[in-house]
């Protein structure tokens, strides 16, 4: 398919809230693919409109606006989601990136490569645990706020997306210092070892799976599962993530995480039965179960297929070897919680 051009848009300026505050851009990214998976079909996922998110979008920016920020960097998309959410605001700057589309992953990441060299002070990604690792790709220290859209979420948080924008308004305007209220988030770094291929990661899990299809329609089939990588554990989660957390729990703020290796059910003396996806269940026979280290190894030989965060990413050919190991060195995950506790007690909404 033929990229298509947009145009950057004309930059607008209105009065800010005070005209003594200095305020950075805020980031915001979209993802019109998600929630809209193959997993509404084949399992029990719930569906995510393009009003439902552009809904998102205009709360985040009303949010962000009464905590005195009005400039925002954003970007188009194929449904015109935020555009549809900010046509009818007169009281925001919107800086409109100029980029092609492409309709996969890489307008993520170009959109945030364009933000984080305009120095946003914070970007809201709207999206899965996908859009967020491909928001990671540009931007590995990436100030973030994630708010779920997609499926299997294990990275966004369910926090209400006006309150999400406030915080990002107090980062913006200086109110709150992002190293007081941002954790840095654990990721899998996916590191070939002896081949020509690109370093990688993942947010939550890195999976390798005996599948023939990169492109595949079908939930995970358990026989085929091999080695999941996770660095979180937890058992009120859906997906790898999930399911290792029915094993053996492991938080996003401990250290290190949780290393399974697969094996047929019939064969394995453990099994676990989880929720693989929304609404669907699956027996997975465990060979091993055992925490990892930060920094501690795992190397991952071919022929086989890897997924990260859930989505099938990378072929590995016989002889092709990486290495995944847990890291804290991913993105800054801002605690929207701590934001608005210290703009409380600071009298920010006092009149």
């Amino acid at each position: 398919m033929r990229p298509v051009r947009r145009p950057a848009a004309a930059t607008g300026t209105v009065p800010p809230v005070d005209d003594r505050i200095a305020s950075r851009p805020i980031g915001i990214v979209v993802n019109p693919r998600s929630g809209t998976d193959v997993r509404r079909s084949v399992a029990a996922a719930g569906s995510v409109t393009v009003e439902d998110k552009a809904n998102v979008v205009r709360r985040v920016v009303r949010g962000a606006r009464e905590a005195g920020a009005r400039h925002f960097m954003v970007h188009h998309d194929s449904h015109r989601i935020i555009r549809r959410a900010t046509e009818t605001m007169r009281d925001v700057e919107l800086s409109w990136i100029d980029m092609d589309l492409t309709f996969t992953e890489e307008d993520t990441v170009a959109a945030v490569a364009a933000m984080r060299a305009a120095e946003c002070a914070v970007v809201v990604v709207i999206g899965g645990d996908g859009t967020n690792r491909a928001a990671a790709r540009a931007w590995p220290d990436l100030p973030v706020v994630p708010l779920s859209t997609g499926t299997n979420n294990a990275f966004p948080t369910m926090v209400e997306a006006t309150v999400a924008g406030a915080a990002c308004g107090h980062l913006a305007t200086g109110r709150c210092r992002l190293d007081d209220v941002a954790r840095m988030a654990k990721v899998v770094r996916v590191t070939p070892r002896g081949a020509d291929l690109p370093d990688d990661l993942a947010l939550v899990d890195a999976v390798a799976v005996d599948d023939p299809y990169v492109g595949s329609f079908e939930l995970f089939d358990p026989a085929t599962l091999r080695v999941a990588v996770v660095t979180r554990a937890e058992p009120t989660a859906v997906g790898f993530a999930g399911v290792a957390g029915l094993v053996e729990p492991v938080g996003p703020d401990e250290d290190g995480g949780l290393l399974l290796r697969f094996g047929p059910v019939a064969d394995c003396d453990r099994v676990v039965r989880g929720p693989t996806a929304p609404g669907h269940y699956d027996d997975l026979g465990l060979v091993e179960v055992r925490r990892l280290a930060e920094g501690e190894e795992v190397v991952v030989s071919g022929p086989l297929l890897l997924a990260f965060d859930g989505e099938r990413k990378r072929r590995l050919v016989a002889g092709e070897e990486v290495v995944l190991a847990i890291r804290r060195d991913g993105p800054r995950v801002v605690d929207v919680a701590a934001v608005m506790s210290r703009a409380a007690a600071d009298g920010a909404y006092l009149r």
